[in-house]
């Protein structure tokens, strides 16, 4: 019988973020190392959050995600998923995402914005919420940021997100950035007065503002105006989405430098890792993507020496470790060959491995 994982330390959390509390111990230029306590638990940062999207990471069990040498003190799960199915008041009626997916640890959730990219053709975004027609089975589901705060509270996480409104960087259209960055100030508001858990659950305000890095300019308006609001952490939203590196690293930069130092700053949709290694050295502290996790699946493997997609002929008969300076156990165990071998021949297992290696 597995023995269950202690509970986390009690925690002197402030008055003003009751739920967390933000240690910065070392800095390096811009670049810092802290606790981030939250309720189930302390966070070691910069950390990079996988993304569990309906409260489950494919192919990966909980257990597993929290054991050594992953040893995940924190996931994501996507709020408008989890509401599309099992539905969010079936998880407040079960105590929560935790008790529903066996997870002690802690969870982020996502409000459901970034759908207005992802299922840009099935949704319609007006100053009430955003309507969407769901993938699956087409029926419509209108989330405001009452229903995103209401469907985050019985989800039960410990941080959850602010409903924004997101443009994709990409646009060419500075009348809809100024729309979005505005009315993300408008909704943050309407998300704190909906905000009925504030004592066990962290709200985050989420910086919007297109690529404009001007004084005064979007960014820096939407960074003041949720530094107003004085929130347990921020988020920069908004970026990759395909605008180039410059551009990406610039906003960046000027997100985490404005925003407070003794808040943690969340760096949304990012896993790539050169951008987790300079955006960690530009002062950020948090980042999820599904890029570990989708990449294992269809077979690339991620090493120091680059990406290995083993289902490639070149390993077939190679009999040495997927990654010879990884001590997990797909990387002590297996040959390249046999890693070749089942993800060509077996539908699940090898996704399995490879997923678990590259996170």
């Amino acid at each position: 019988m597995t023995t269950p994982p202690p509970k986390p330390p009690v925690v002197a959390f402030s008055n003003d973020s009751p739920a967390l509390k933000l240690d910065v111990l070392h800095t390096y230029g811009r670049a810092r190392a802290c606790d981030l306590h939250l309720p189930h638990g302390t966070v070691h940062t910069p950390i990079f959050m996988p993304v569990g999207t309906q409260g489950t990471i494919k192919g990966i069990t909980a257990e597993q995600m929290a054991l050594p040498p992953i040893d995940c003190k924190i996931l994501l799960a996507n709020t408008y998923h989890l509401a599309l199915r099992p539905g969010t008041d079936l998880l407040k009626d079960v105590g929560g995402l935790h008790d529903f997916m066996g997870w002690h640890r802690n969870i982020l959730t996502d409000s459901g914005g970034f759908q207005m990219v992802s299922l840009l053709e099935l949704a319609q975004i007006t100053e009430v919420g955003v309507e969407f027609q769901s993938p699956v089975d087409g029926t419509t589901m209108l989330l405001t940021p009452e229903m995103s705060i209401t469907h985050q509270n019985n989800i039960g996480a410990d941080i959850i997100m602010a409903l924004d409104d997101v443009a994709p960087s990409t646009i060419q259209d500075d009348a809809r950035f100024l729309e979005a960055t505005e009315r993300t100030l408008r909704w943050i508001d309407r998300c704190i007065a909906a905000h009925k858990r504030p004592a066990t659950q962290n709200l985050f305000g989420i910086v919007q503002g297109g690529l404009d890095t001007k004084p005064g300019g979007l960014r820096e308006r939407c960074i003041q105006g949720l530094i107003d609001r004085n929130l347990p952490g921020y988020a920069i939203g908004g970026l990759a989405g395909g605008e180039d590196k410059t551009s990406f690293w610039t906003v960046v930069a000027l997100c985490a430098e404005r925003l407070p130092a003794n808040k943690p700053r969340y760096l949304m949709g990012v896993g790539y890792p050169v951008d987790l290694v300079v955006c960690s050295a530009l002062g950020v502290d948090m980042f999820d993507c599904v890029y570990p996790t989708r990449t294992g699946r269809f077979g690339t493997a991620i090493t120091p020496k680059g990406l290995l997609r083993i289902k490639s002929a070149d390993f077939a008969s190679d009999g040495g470790p997927l990654d010879a300076t990884c001590a997990c156990f797909v990387c002590t165990e297996y040959s390249r060959a046999y890693l070749h071998h089942v993800m060509k021949k077996d539908g699940s297992i090898g996704p399995q491995l490879i997923t678990y290696k590259d996170i």
